[in-house]
């Protein structure tokens, strides 16, 4: 369930959108002004702000990134006021939200932000076995370490067991350890006193104190430094944290899950992750099948996804064709379930008549720049305007491929907004490798769109 703050007034067009993101599951927090709306992410935090253009989207946005919240903030406001869209993007909102509100742009927002937390669809038998596993497990408050490959589902999984424990009523807090730098990473875990360090003008709780009476999940832990892995396993043990700049531990009460794609066994022999850590979170592990090694998952999920986009884009619903089917069922998708979604996502977009078929099935695989130009093809027009458009093929002939390259990097990164471990699976490449090139970049001198919650680097390069 996505936690979403609404900053302005929700006697008019902003609780319009308050209803609808409601009725979408998100779990609703709201203030009058950007000063309240601090304090409400101080003290809760968020995994995304609407704010209205009245108020002052500059500041908010700086002072986040002041303070290191790692939050989104989308700009909301009338769509004929141009002014107040292209100030808000300038100032560092990562959308515009045109109001009165659409349903579908709400949903896109929010699924940007969060899995979505419906029952995993399953039909295999390997993944029947594992689902009717998780839910066992689920009932007790031992931590659980979930594998495999990027794309698998794990935090799909993770929020099905957060919804079958006897903690559901709490919240379910996600963090992705590879997304964040160190420092940062620390301060949204553990939360930190005011004067902690530069910029910290207030006391803010973490993501174990937001995750109070609930479940934590700690998203890529393999790729988490090892000092930062220390305290996690102190965390773990104590059932208290220590806030950065803070004098006395805090208690919380915190079901930890972990995620990650890599075999942590082989971490732990290699010296890159702590044994006694991994013993703690490995008190039950739960390992999900690549979609290649679950088939009679294949067809189930392309039938959902299909029904999903459908409805989210107010198209006519429309069932695959044998030949389409068998299509999907020779693929051997390297990308696994994200893959699937994306290439029905496509094939809704690009389908005619009365079923999907084979020809609106796009397998190719190098896929990055379709998938980060279409992957939410319901954005506000106004935000569209400000980000350059996608080019043909024919249009690349002549350009150095070191700039193909780098735009399309770039262009997927503020897809993401700014979530390098997301953007690196799309792109296909290491996370590793895309911080590489990032760093390539800003030494040149070209602007990279920041970490969510740290100040930007300058505007997000048009190519």
């Amino acid at each position: 369930m996505p936690r979403l703050l609404i900053i302005g007034s929700l006697e008019a067009e902003l609780g319009a959108a308050a209803r609808i993101a409601a009725a979408r599951g998100a779990r609703l927090l709201t203030a009058e002004g950007v000063s309240a709306g601090i304090g409400l992410m101080r003290a809760q935090g968020a995994d995304l702000v609407l704010c209205d253009v009245v108020h002052d989207v500059g500041w908010l946005v700086a002072q986040l990134a002041d303070e290191r919240i790692a939050c989104p903030v989308v700009a909301c406001g009338r769509p004929n006021d141009a002014d107040a869209a292209v100030r808000a993007i300038r100032a560092g909102a990562k959308d515009f939200l045109p109001l009165p509100p659409e349903a579908d742009l709400i949903a896109a927002m929010l699924q940007a932000v969060a899995a979505d937390p419906d029952r995993p669809v399953v039909q295999d038998p390997a993944m029947t076995t594992l689902l009717a596993r998780a839910e066992q497990v689920a009932r007790a408050d031992a931590s659980v370490l979930i594998t495999g490959e990027s794309g698998t589902g794990k935090e799909v999984l993770a929020r099905h067991i957060h919804a079958a424990s006897r903690r559901a009523r709490g919240p379910f807090v996600a963090l992705n350890c590879a997304a964040l730098p160190e420092a940062l990473l620390e301060s949204e875990l553990f939360g930190h006193e005011k004067g902690a360090f530069s910029g910290a003008v207030a006391s803010r709780k973490g993501k174990f104190e937001q995750a109070e009476g609930g479940t934590l999940l700690l998203d890529e832990i393999g790729e988490m430094d090892p000092r930062l892995q220390a305290k996690i396993l102190r965390a773990i043990q104590e059932r208290e944290i220590d806030r950065l700049g803070g004098n006395a531990p805090v208690k919380v009460d915190v079901r930890i899950l972990a995620a990650t794609h890599r075999d942590l066994a082989a971490e732990v022999a290699k010296g890159r992750f702590r044994e006694d850590l991994f013993f703690r979170l490995a008190v039950v592990r739960l390992r999900i099948p690549a979609l290649r090694e679950r088939q009679g998952d294949i067809l189930p999920l392309a039938r959902h996804f299909a029904r999903r986009y459908a409805r989210a884009n107010g198209l006519p619903q429309r069932g695959l064709s044998p030949a389409a089917e068998a299509l999907l069922l020779t693929h051997a998708w390297p990308g696994n379930v994200r893959e699937l979604e994306n290439t029905l996502h496509r094939a809704v977009l690009l389908a005619e008549g009365p079923a999907i078929g084979p020809e609106a099935i796009d397998l190719l695989e190098a896929m990055p720049f379709t998938a980060a130009t279409e992957a939410a093809p319901s954005l506000p027009v106004a935000v569209a305007a400000a980000r350059p458009a996608p080019q043909p093929v024919a249009a690349l002939v002549g350009r150095r491929m070191e700039e193909v390259e780098r735009d399309l990097i770039l262009e997927t990164l503020s897809h993401c907004l700014g979530n390098r471990t997301r953007a690196a699976e799309m792109l296909g490449i290491s996370i590793r490798t895309l911080r590489n090139k990032l760093h390539e970049y800003r030494a040149a001198g070209v602007a990279v769109p920041p970490v969510p919650g740290q100040p930007p680097y300058g505007a997000v390069a048009a190519g």
